[in-house]
């Protein structure tokens, strides 16, 4: 409750009353102090929401095939250096150029070919104060997701390999820890948040109802995690993680914007890192 006793002479009936924050909207004062019921005055209409911008489907099928190749490449091509023996930082640094890179000149130009002159609209890709608490609010939603799916795979004795699987083998190589460190929590909720939340995301709403969109997204999160080397292990983890795609989906198509689902990215990612180096 706000307390603005200097607003109105002492004391005043209860009634609706100017918001003395400003705005167009009335606040109900009830004798002793302001409290949070608003109402719009007659004859104002609400200000309408902002519309979720959508891009043509052709950019969704582009970008799904950049990443494909992507990550195809990334694997050959470090699979190829690893007879050099470098150091395995340097590996972990060389797969996310490759991995990365492309995916994002990829996103630059269809958001500059399909989009508007305003890129950051186009996706949702600004920030605001309010994004520090969503964010948060997001990671805890997408944690019950994965729990619940947790106990769906346990039950069902669905087999799941972690993608983090050989990481804590490695830590004590404090370089190859920095740079996978820097890499789970800041690289890859950035990248992977701007080709999924947005532009399969907004591309995917303009042929299909926003839930249908949502979930798609989710499940192809999830499939490009998919590792050959993990076998039918990867059942599981495709499961969790387009849960979690499908939450960060929804928190992107409710607020948006990005902002939100990259720092709940990040601190899904942080927990995993976390984790996985103290086994």
């Amino acid at each position: 409750m706000d307390r603005v006793s200097n607003t109105w002479p002492m004391p005043t009936p209860p009634g609706w009353f100017p918001d003395p924050h400003g705005g167009v909207a009335l606040r109900y004062w009830d004798g002793v102090r302001w409290t949070d019921r608003t109402a719009m005055p007659v004859g104002v209409a609400p200000q309408p929401r902002e519309p979720f911008r959508t891009i043509p489907h052709q950019a969704a099928v582009i970008m799904l095939a950049a990443t494909a190749v992507s990550l195809i490449a990334d694997k050959y091509i470090v699979n190829f250096l690893v007879r050099y023996r470098w150091p395995i930082a340097a590996y972990v640094v060389i797969a996310a150029i490759v991995g990365y890179l492309p995916l994002v000149l990829t996103s630059r130009a269809l958001l500059n070919r399909f989009g508007s002159d305003n890129v950051r609209d186009d996706i949702g890709l600004r920030f605001r104060t309010v994004d520090l608490g969503w964010g948060p609010v997001t990671w805890m939603a997408s944690l019950g997701a994965q729990i619940v799916v947790a106990v769906i795979i346990l039950t069902l004795k669905i087999p799941l390999v972690s993608n983090t699987e050989g990481v804590s083998k490695l830590s004590g190589n404090r370089t190859y820890i920095i740079a996978f460190a820097v890499l789970a929590v800041l690289v890859a909720p950035i990248v992977e948040e701007i080709v999924f939340r947005g532009v399969i995301l907004h591309a995917l709403c303009s042929r299909l109802p926003p839930w249908l969109a949502i979930g798609l997204q989710g499940v192809l999160f999830g499939a490009a995690h998919i590792d050959p080397v993990r076998g039918v292990g990867n059942i599981g983890l495709v499961m969790v993680l387009a849960a979690v795609g499908i939450v960060l989906g929804g928190a992107a198509y409710l607020t948006r914007r990005l902002a939100p689902t990259m720092i709940a990215h990040a601190l899904i990612n942080t927990l995993a890192v976390v984790l996985t180096l103290t086994r």
